[in-house]
Formats: structure tokens, sequence, C-alpha cells
């Protein structure tokens, strides 16, 4: 084992084994939906911890919606991913050596490390893992960043009533899933909306949905008049565009309407107009309102807790869909934009 320092990197001192750092870097700003042009896949030194610092072997990355935002350069909730920066991303590994007294050798973290196989931390921006919950990945899954979306998303934002008629847009998603089967376990009547035929069927036969509406397939309007003949109290919204036009033309008086995401919106080179029926939030007094998870963060795990005895009890389920190999990102990323995954969209990175 050789160490040198690197000028690139302000003289930070890399460990030279065997195994490289594997890097997924932001190479252009995409116009449309992302090519795998877009990113850049790197080999370079693993990197070692300073004094105060970790170093972590990713072993989990999770692949989000959100991150699309983050390759165009534009003011938002947080700061875009630069040309040349590895993109962001949540994911939970194992500390290989710490210089840290908070953490030590072999400590499962889970935090915002980016699309990487090796990372440094300060410590600032991962925490500890409690494994009794749950296999590790779920840290970046149902139990972390998406499942906590869901959770506070639906039940503070929305504040489900039993009887509640719900509606999940992107239903079998990492996000859509956990809605839907609290939404139940509340004692909502629950419909969602997903892709294809094989999704609508999870929804339904497996998370215990009571409908679900193939918005490719169906007329969306008249599938949810069908489902909904007395109208719609909550809906959660996850893709905006037409789905939520069919949506809001449906609501209730006092309904309560959480805006989540605008999947549908991400990807267009050109943003469509704006809503025009917004008139129906006067008829109906409702409420929508639109939320970021980390206003909750001193509550996660509030949330984490009563999400894990759900799952323990059986009450609620979730479904991963898994990869295997970073430099596979681009590629598996760019599918989940397109509709192609089923479930939580992970990387197996090691």
């Amino acid at each position: 084992t050789l160490t040198y320092a690197d000028p690139e990197l302000g003289g930070r001192r890399h460990l030279m084994d065997r195994e490289v750092n594997l890097k997924v870097l932001l190479a252009n700003r995409p116009v449309g939906y992302p090519t795998e042009d877009d990113f850049d896949i790197v080999e370079s030194p693993i990197p070692m911890p300073e004094e105060g610092e970790v170093l972590i072997k990713t072993e989990w990355l999770s692949l989000d919606p959100y991150m699309r935002g983050r390759m165009n350069d534009q003011q938002s909730y947080a700061d875009p991913v630069q040309i040349g920066e590895v993109m962001v991303g949540g994911s939970v590994g194992r500390i290989q050596q710490s210089r840290a007294p908070a953490y030590h050798v072999g400590d499962v973290v889970e935090g915002r490390t980016g699309w990487q196989m090796y990372a440094i931390s300060d410590g600032s921006d991962i925490r500890k893992v409690d494994e009794d919950l749950g296999p590790i990945q779920t840290s970046i899954g149902i139990l972390g960043m998406p499942g906590l979306t869901g959770y506070f998303g639906f039940l503070d934002v929305c504040k489900p009533v039993p009887g509640d008629t719900v509606v999940v847009s992107a239903a079998s998603g990492a996000v859509g899933q956990v809605v839907g089967q609290i939404a139940r376990i509340m004692g909502c009547r629950v419909i969602g909306t997903a892709g294809s035929d094989e999704k609508v069927d999870y929804i339904v036969n497996e998370l215990g949905f009571n409908v679900g509406i193939n918005y490719k397939t169906e007329n969306v309007g008249k599938a949810l008049d069908e489902a909904c003949p007395v109208g719609i109290d909550v809906y959660f919204d996850n893709v905006g565009g037409l789905v939520t036009d069919a949506v809001l033309d449906r609501i209730n008086t006092g309904a309560r309407i959480s805006v989540c995401g605008q999947i549908s919106q991400y990807n267009l080179p050109e943003p469509e107009m704006a809503p025009r029926n917004m008139g129906l939030l006067i008829r109906s007094q409702s409420k929508m309102e639109g939320f970021l998870v980390t206003k909750y963060q001193n509550r996660f795990e509030e949330g984490r807790q009563r999400m894990a005895y759900w799952i323990r009890q059986g009450e609620l389920k979730y479904l991963e869909d898994v990869v295997e190999g970073l430099q596979n990102a681009p590629r598996t990323f760019i599918g989940m934009l397109n509709g192609e995954n089923f479930g939580k969209t992970l990387i197996k990175v090691s």
C-alpha cells in the first residue's frame, strides 16, 4: 500500500491499493431528458481521511427524481451540481478509516455522499444507521428520505381522517407506495395512478390500494369518476401535469393537497403553461401545500420508528428495484425518469 499527495485536491493524501475510487460526475447540463453523455465515469485514488474525518465505502446508492433538478443551473431549494462535480445523492456504507472520535471502523452510516464508491466526511453530513430497524439499504429507502417524505407529507400536510378518499400519483414509486399504505392504515379509501398494468396490479393486490389506474392506457378523468363517486378528499401529488388537472376537477370541499414532486415537468425543454384551474381551490375551500421533508428533520426518528413497527407488523411493505454496479447509475437514472423503475431505485455499489 502506497500513499501520495494529489495537488489537484489541495495536497490531500490518497491511499493507493488494488482498488480505486469510482465516481460519476456531471459532464453536461441536460436539455430535456438526460443522456449517458451528460455523465462522466472516472477513476481516482482512494482518499485518506484527515483529522476529524472518516473514509466511507459506499454499499448502496439511492436514485431519486429530485436529482434531475439538481442537474440544472437554476435557483432552487438547493445548489445545483456543478459541471465536473460528483452527482448528488443519498448513500449508505461502512466506515473504512476514522480520525473522528464519534465514528469507528465498521460503523454503518448514511448521508448525502453522492455517486462515488468512496467518500470523505467530517461527520456533519452523515448519521449512524440502526441496523436493528431493517436491512441497511432501507436507511435510504423506506426508512430514509423517500419513506419519510411520504410519512410526513401525508400525515402532517394532508391530515387524513378515516373514511377520506385519497388519490396518490406515481403510486408504485418509492414515495407513493408508502403514502398509499399509510392511507390504508389510517382507514382511508385509496386510489393510485401508475404507468403500467403490472404496477397497478402490485399496488392493488400487494399493497392494498382499493383501486389502481393506468394513466397511460386509461382516461384518467373517467377512471377517477368511477373510483371516486363522492369526490376526492386528499391528493398526494408526485407528478403534476394532466393527472393533477384531472384530480383537481374532482376535489371535495375542504380537500387537502400535498405537492411532493412534479416529475411530469422535470424533463421538458420548455415549461408547460401554468395551471389555470386554481379557481377550484377557491370553490372547494381547499388547501394545496408544497413541502420539503427537511422541514421535519427533528422528527425523523419518530417516522423511522413508526414505519419500522408497521413493517414488522406486516402492515407496510416495500419494493426495491436494484441494479448492481455504480457504472450503471446513469443508465438506471435515465430509465427511472422514463418510468422504467418498479419501486425504490437503488444501485448496489459493493
